[in-house]
């Protein structure tokens, strides 16, 4: 039952702070400025690369110990699925990045609205796959997943999705919205997290035997996530140096999270 406890806390953690986030829209004016928006982007790339390496990859890595020099390869399939998977969905959605005044995906008539929500909520999916991933490990009694690691990440993801959730909410506001509307449209965009992560929990007795390639599939999509969107939006204008510190304050506090919780 504890198990059960420590699994529904953090589940909801990451979606917690996506909510928070959003909320963002009821205290702060009518929209962020370029130089804030690229820090946080900087910032939730900095944690999302520190969470695929520490907290992905390497127990990846581990797990399949077992098979000598070719322990690699479990990792190097699952990463590289991860890639295409997101790169597919990134073809097959229609979606709109903040800040770009042109969609991606498929020609659709959502409104501009929809497709920023559909942007965000692209890459939470793998980040809801790598909290479930964790937790189907840990309980299965998976020893190399113990509780504390599966809550780093959690607390990991939740800290990039604060200021995803501003991200998300602010410029909805900005495009007209209200600010009940703009709130809930970047709360909704944080809904597949625990979505994705129940239903990873529930395939748990298929996801066990294939957990390296789960754990790295989990690695590939957020690490395509932070080259194709999060570092060029840190990069772009005057002042990219303020997005890469940002950066490197995310993977520091997320490194520094895996290593003393895990």
């Amino acid at each position: 039952m504890v198990k059960q406890m420590e699994t529904f806390v953090g589940l909801l953690i990451p979606f917690l702070g996506t909510a928070l986030g959003s909320a963002c829209v009821f205290f702060m004016k009518k929209s962020l400025s370029n130089m804030v928006q690229r820090s946080l982007a900087g910032f939730a790339a900095g944690v999302m690369v520190a969470a695929s390496i520490w907290s992905l990859l390497i127990p990846a890595l581990e797990q399949a110990e077992g098979m000598g020099r070719l322990s690699f390869v479990p990792a190097f399939i699952g990463f590289w699925v991860g890639v295409l998977f997101l790169l597919l969905l990134d073809h097959l959605i229609p979606h709109l990045h903040v800040g770009s005044e042109e969609s991606e995906g498929p020609k659709s008539n959502l409104s501009r609205t929809a497709m920023m929500v559909l942007a965000v909520t692209l890459h939470n999916i793998p980040e809801g796959m790598a909290v479930g991933v964790m937790y189907a490990g840990f309980l299965a009694g998976d020893t190399a997943i113990t509780a504390a690691s599966a809550l780093a990440l959690s607390i990991g993801i939740a800290i990039q999705n604060f200021p995803e959730g501003a991200i998300i909410s602010m410029p909805l506001r900005a495009e007209g919205e209200s600010k009940g509307r703009a709130f809930w449209g970047g709360v909704l965009s944080g809904v597949v997290e625990p979505i994705g992560a129940v239903l990873t929990i529930l395939a748990a007795q298929l996801v066990i035997p294939v957990l390296p390639y789960l754990l790295s599939f989990a690695a590939g999509a957020m690490l395509y996530v932070v080259v194709e969107e999060l570092i060029p939006e840190m990069s772009q204008g005057e002042h990219s140096n303020i997005g890469t510190l940002c950066f490197a304050a995310g993977f520091s506090i997320m490194m520094v999270l895996d290593v003393a919780l895990g």
